[in-house]
């Protein structure tokens, strides 16, 4: 049995990926600070049955509170740290980026230097293929230049990427930072967009589309996700002097009219569309290179867009009063 501190860990990924180290047979403490970005009542929902699992501790701490960080640490003997705290969001972060930084970027500083002090050596943490921007060239592939953000949260994860490098060099840590690429699945929070469109096309209203339709995003499903976690985990246990970037994704962009179909046919409904401008801050597609992340980790998503689309509204069927 290994202990996993897993920050993040009543939100959609986290929560998914507490439940397959529990059923692993490991020990998870989890963070998180139920805030008010989203409905709380849906992470306590996630959360539900973990409690339930005696190897399952949950802190209702914010990872900005240095001390409870410090007395968690203090408390478990922690083998490997899985960092997916953050304020989310590319929108958001313009309207305050302030918040942003002091999350994403503080709150890491803490949780790197309780590490260091306890001598903790093994992070796998959550950094975003919002760091791409708007490269030109695709797919996207790890060791392209990416000093160009264009959002404020996008700015965050890269400098996260930065920062946990001087811990590697100056500590000795193995860390794994994961680029994932636009996640969905049972859980998803509901500001993005998967099931934000499903709730509009049961309710027969109209689906906002951003630009023309053309846009695409790399979609990649939340079991797939975690796989690519726990097998992080295990890379990083079993080496030594670990710093690795590895995109997260499915390799195979949908377009945003083809999300809005595929969705609306799973349903059976016409959606209503209402056409707007692009947004500031959002990039034109993401599409993942995996070939490091299948070399180094063995990491081989299983499921199709549509495969995924068909579960996450089965699911989102069955739980839809969280969303009301």
């Amino acid at each position: 049995m290994q202990t996993y501190f897993v920050t993040g860990g009543a939100g959609f990924i986290g929560s998914s990926l507490s439940q397959k180290l529990l059923e692993a047979g490991n020990k998870v403490v989890a963070i998180d600070n139920f805030c008010d970005f989203y409905n709380p009542k849906i992470k306590e929902y996630n959360v539900k049955e973990l409690l339930e699992n005696e190897n399952f501790i949950l802190y209702r701490k914010d990872i900005r509170d240095r001390q409870a960080i410090y007395e968690i640490f203090n408390k478990h003997k922690i083998d490997v740290v899985v960092h997916l705290a953050a304020m989310a969001g590319v929108r958001p972060s313009i309207e305050n980026p302030i918040l942003y930084q002091e999350t994403n970027c503080m709150g890491t500083q803490n949780i790197l230097e309780e590490m260091k002090l306890h001598n903790i050596k093994n992070l796998v943490m959550a950094s975003s293929s919002s760091v791409y921007g708007n490269c030109k060239q695709v797919p996207f592939s790890e060791d392209m230049v990416v000093d160009y953000a264009i959002s404020p949260y996008a700015a965050t994860k890269k400098a996260n990427e930065v920062m946990t490098h001087v811990y590697h060099k100056l500590f000795n840590m193995n860390v794994i930072m994961l680029r994932f690429f636009t996640v969905y699945g049972p859980k998803q929070r509901p500001d993005l967009a998967i099931n934000k469109f499903t709730r509009l096309m049961l309710n027969n209203e109209e689906i906002p589309m951003f630009g023309d339709g053309s846009t695409s995003r790399d979609y990649t499903y939340i079991d797939d996700i975690v796989a690519g976690i726990i097998e992080s985990c295990k890379y990083c246990v079993s080496n030594e002097n670990v710093y690795e970037i590895l995109n997260l994704g499915n390799s195979s962009p949908i377009s945003l009219k083809e999300m809005i179909n595929t969705i609306a046919e799973t349903l059976d409904v016409i959606p209503k569309i209402k056409q707007l401008p692009m947004q500031a801050g959002d990039v034109e597609r993401t599409y993942a290179n995996i070939s490091k992340a299948k070399s180094l980790i063995g990491y081989e998503p299983k499921t199709t867009f549509k495969q995924g689309i068909s579960e996450f509204v089965k699911w989102y069927k069955q739980n839809k009063e969280l969303y009301m």
